[in-house]
């Protein structure tokens, strides 16, 4: 029972030791409003992150009306969404229910912004793979 019990402490504090050591940035930002603040704010992030950290992962997941963003006759940050855009880290992804419900098709947002089935599930996919949250608000 006891060597049973070492065996477990052991694995566990392996297991602790290895999530430690993992270093890696990998941030998936929710998007859900129209709002150009929340849109300056996430532009801000993914700009500052990026260049601070170039090797972190940075995703932004777009449902509600934050699609938005994406749409360049609707989008203040196109100079920034294109900068943001040429970095292989960086990805904008657009939930297509969101897309569905607001009677806008996929031609309207950025060729280089991809689409989801559920902007929801995508990031709780994130989730459950590691990947920090942040909930864009101003």
């Amino acid at each position: 029972m006891k060597r049973l019990l070492l065996y477990l402490c052991l694995g566990l504090s392996g297991l602790v030791l290895v999530r430690a050591q993992d270093k890696s940035y990998r941030i998936v930002f929710d998007l859900t409003s129209r709002d150009t603040l929340d849109q300056k704010a996430v532009m801000q992030w993914v700009g500052e992150i990026s260049k601070s950290n170039p090797e972190a992962q940075l995703e932004v997941v777009m449902y509600g009306k934050g699609f938005e963003l994406v749409m360049p006759e609707k989008s203040a940050f196109m100079t920034e969404l294109n900068s943001a855009m040429k970095n292989p880290n960086v990805s904008f992804k657009v939930c297509q229910a969101a897309l569905r419900n607001n009677n806008v098709d996929k031609s309207r947002i950025l060729a280089d912004a991809r689409t989801v089935p559920d902007g929801i599930y995508e990031i709780l996919m994130k989730q459950r793979e590691g990947w920090g949250y942040i909930k864009v608000g101003h």
